[in-house]
């Protein structure tokens, strides 16, 4: 009975072993905030100040976006103009604002091996997160979202050889983000799309995780837990407080997210509930515990159990080794 129990144990230990090993990355996500490698408002510049002009430049001055055609949609033109205004090209600011047509034909020239991946994609966003990591690591520059306005020049930003966003409650985003050309993280993030290339159930997932900010998260999560987060491939990160919502802020922040479906408002909904939810998943991994430890003491440990008393009760058989029962004389009984 107790080599039963101690069976059930280990069998079930090593299920639960083996799942939280599969999403470590995930949860290890939930305490590394990235805190380490901060763009401190200290070291930031504020608005129009001299020391501004003092500063190294490492990215190049560039301006990325992407969308479908030229025709920006009315509700991103005014956040657009703020960037394109504030960057000029009197100040040597260059602006790409990268089409579909432009990406494929980028692709097709530049990254040939990538190009099977690029078209297969079933959902038109994971075309447009890629070709972000691509023009960013080949040009350098800063990559901006369409729902991204600019609060103040970027220029601050240009000082850091790589830097993404940081998200709340968890990761980083790609929604804003730069780097030089031929940043080892970008590079790395770039080889590593096509592995990351699957479905999943709901749409919102596989977009996130093939190409999205939860792609990106992982990335750079394996990137400082191996190591690599040092020196010139060191990838500094812009909190919230720096990103929006303040005078000092580099960005401001509109309606977007025009490819989320009812299943991202879905996953929003359980975000929003995770307490409960949490208390629910506890609550049914109870139940499937206690179904299994029925079902296996009921079939496995019952069945032992049974075949011990019986053999316990046939007073016409004896131990002849350590293994076989022989019949004996009813004499002897």
């Amino acid at each position: 009975m107790r080599r039963g129990v101690l069976i059930f144990l280990i069998i079930n230990i090593t299920i639960i072993a083996f799942l939280v090993h599969s999403v470590w990355t995930l949860l290890s996500l939930l305490v590394v905030d990235g805190s380490a490698d901060a763009i401190s408002r200290a070291e930031l510049p504020a608005p129009g100040s001299n020391l501004i002009d003092g500063r190294p430049q490492l990215i190049p001055k560039i301006i990325h976006q992407t969308y479908i055609n030229t025709s920006i949609p009315e509700r991103w033109q005014g956040p657009q103009k703020t960037c394109i205004d504030l960057h000029t090209p009197q100040d040597g600011w260059e602006y790409k604002l990268w089409t579909d047509a432009m990406s494929r034909d980028f692709i097709a020239a530049e990254y040939p091996w990538f190009l099977k991946t690029f078209d297969g994609y079933e959902f038109p966003i994971q075309r447009a997160d890629a070709i972000r990591y691509f023009v960013l690591a080949h040009f350098g520059g800063i990559y901006i979202d369409l729902d991204d306005g600019c609060n103040r020049s970027l220029e601050p930003l240009l000082s850091y050889p790589a830097w993404v966003h940081r998200t709340i409650p968890t990761g980083i985003s790609n929604d804003a983000m730069g780097c030089v050309p031929q940043h080892p993280f970008f590079m790395h993030v770039m080889d590593s799309l096509p592995r990351y290339d699957r479905k999943w159930i709901l749409p919102y997932i596989t977009v996130m995780a093939t190409t999205g900010p939860l792609f990106l998260s992982v990335m750079w999560r394996h990137w400082s837990s191996d190591g690599l987060n040092v020196g010139d491939a060191q990838v500094r990160v812009l909190f919230p407080d720096e990103y929006f919502n303040h005078p000092w802020s580099f960005f401001t922040h509109h309606l977007g997210n025009s490819w989320h479906g009812d299943d991202a408002r879905f996953i929003f909904w359980m975000a929003k509930h995770w307490m409960f939810l949490t208390f629910a998943g506890f609550l049914a991994a109870g139940v499937v515990f206690a179904a299994l430890w029925y079902a296996y003491g009921r079939f496995v440990l019952g069945m032992s159990w049974k075949g011990q008393v019986t053999r316990r009760r046939l007073p016409f058989w004896r131990k002849a080794n350590n293994i076989d029962y022989e019949l004996v004389q009813r004499h002897e009984v």
